[in-house]
């Protein structure tokens, strides 16, 4: 009996030692490689470069200011925003959310990151502005941004210096048009190549829906032209086409590069060890639209994507590290004299009135004031923002009501055309806690409770998991003991905003200007 009750423990040792290593195995083997997504946030029309050991990458985020976050890595896989293209785009109605208008979905779209000749170009293009817009610099990282602009708005535009000294931006959606550029980049040279030069670069996929191939994303490696295009063809899902040329002129071949999971829109970049990654991302619901890596082959003359045609999950890269506080962060708002008044993870709903905010005005808290009168939250100046993001997140804040006045709404966000509120409103010289959901793109209150004193905790739950897309909503009296507030947000990707979900803090008024509201601080988890 006893050496039975012997071997049965032994056997049990084994089998613990054994699940164990697997899972040690596992642990390690997930600590030392890079999976998909590289970043669960919405890091959509990413261009990339890389000089010397860095990579730098420029992304779309439309109506937000600051505008074209550039971001850095040393792997590849880990990211950080260190700088902004600029800070506002233009001064019109539409970015400043005056007189009811807005320009939600557009701003600046997809741009082009560039290295040349010691200097760093990202250029973009704007529905709002009805321009092309260049900005140059010497220091990617901390340098500011000298602007030049001119019309028209080239779509998706791909800026290229090619090594006959002259500069050219390959553009469009479906007929792809190449056109030279004046020598100091105000404009496209008038005597200069302005030609087709792909009829339907779609073709290789077959009929597209909508707009044609877009994204353009443009190379010269070893003597010969490649072209990066995303199309969406009839029946499909968004599939990477890739052209090349021996001139820029063509003719251009062209075939398929990549269709599996949607994942599509980017380009190329090499390693120093000579390995190379194609950059693209997928839409991802309302999270929005999430990069993607995926190891590149040369056969034949031609890059060939992903392992047998499939982007994998698992890449012989350095492993993903948290994106806080790189992408997105916490912020207690407290402020050194010499630190930024907002670091780089926050982006205002777009261009803020300066004057009606502060970070220091009451040290360790964000000021935010009324200095107009709104009509409802999504035109409302002064929401300030920053990335919801995935599989899961939570966004909570103390928000100090004891200074709003009559008519102020302040409080939490999820911002999208279907949007989220939970916040504090004031009427009557009463105040009361107040959640609208706008799931079904009317808002409604969904529920209102008096409030009683001057410090409430407001939180907000994500799911994005197998795109979920739901939210929830909670407010606490003394920061422990938490209450759902409202139903669920079921959070939807909307072309009319086309963008993922954000975090917001916010203040407006309907009613009487001069209140505000202090936010102790906001703080984001996994």
């Amino acid at each position: 009996m006893f050496c039975n009750l012997a071997f049965k423990i032994h056997a049990f040792l084994l089998a613990f030692w054994f699940v164990s290593s697997v899972a040690a195995a596992q642990t390690i083997k997930a600590k030392t490689s890079a999976t998909n997504p590289i970043i669960f946030a919405d890091v959509p029309d990413p261009s990339m470069i890389r000089v010397g050991k860095n990579y730098y990458m420029s992304s779309t985020t439309m109506h937000m200011s600051p505008g074209i976050p550039i971001m850095k890595s040393t792997d590849l896989v880990n990211w950080k925003i260190i700088n902004y293209a600029y800070d506002t785009l233009a001064d019109t109605d539409e970015l400043t959310l005056r007189n009811d208008k807005s320009t939600y979905g557009r701003g600046s779209w997809a741009s082009s990151l560039q290295f040349h000749k010691g200097v760093y170009y990202v250029t973009t293009f704007s529905q709002t502005t009805g321009k092309t817009h260049i900005f140059s610099t010497t220091d990617i990282e901390k340098g500011k941004w000298k602007s030049i602009s001119f019309q028209p708005s080239l779509h998706d535009h791909s800026l290229y210096f090619d090594e006959d000294s002259k500069t050219y931006m390959l553009y469009g959606n479906g007929k792809l048009v190449l056109v030279e550029l004046e020598t100091d980049l105000s404009g496209i040279k008038k005597d200069g190549i302005h030609q087709v030069v792909i009829e339907n670069a779609s073709a290789p996929a077959g009929n597209a829906i909508g707009l044609g191939a877009e994204g353009s994303q443009l190379y010269k490696i070893n003597g010969t032209y490649y072209l990066f295009n995303i199309t969406w063809p009839k029946g499909g899902m968004r599939t990477v086409v890739i052209h090349r040329a021996k001139k820029l002129s063509g003719p251009w071949e062209g075939r398929i590069g990549l269709q599996d999971l949607g994942v599509a829109q980017g380009g190329l970049i090499d390693l120093p060890d000579g390995r190379w990654f194609a950059y693209l991302f997928r839409d991802y619901g309302a999270v929005g639209r999430i990069p993607y890596w995926v190891p590149v082959e040369w056969k034949d003359g031609w890059p060939v994507l992903g392992k047998e045609g499939k982007v994998p999950m698992e890449l012989a890269l350095p492993a993903n590290q948290s994106i806080q506080p790189g992408i997105v962060a916490s912020d207690e708002f407290a402020r050194k004299k010499k630190d930024r008044d907002l670091p780089l993870i926050w982006q205002w709903n777009h261009n803020p009135d300066n004057s009606l905010w502060s970070v220091r005005q009451r040290p360790g808290y964000l000021r935010l004031r009324t200095g107009r009168i709104d009509t409802s939250y999504l035109l409302a100046g002064n929401t300030l923002t920053q990335r919801t993001f995935g599989p899961v997140s939570s966004a909570s804040t103390l928000l100090d009501v004891s200074s709003m006045k009559e008519g102020d709404f302040a409080g939490l966000s999820l911002l999208q055309k279907n949007y989220g509120l939970v916040g504090v409103q004031v009427n009557a010289r009463s105040k009361s806690i107040v959640m609208i959901n706008a799931s079904t793109g009317n808002p409604m209150e969904e529920a209102t409770i008096p409030l009683n004193q001057n410090l409430v905790y407001l939180k907000t739950d994500c799911d994005f998991r197998e795109q979920t897309d739901t939210a929830h909503f909670y407010f606490s009296l003394d920061g422990k003991n938490w209450q759902p507030i409202g139903g669920t947000l079921k959070m939807s990707y909307t072309i009319p905003h086309f963008m993922g979900y954000r975090f917001g803090l916010f203040n407006y008024t309907t009613k009487e200007t001069g209140g505000y509201a202090d936010f102790d601080y906001f703080r984001v988890k996994q």
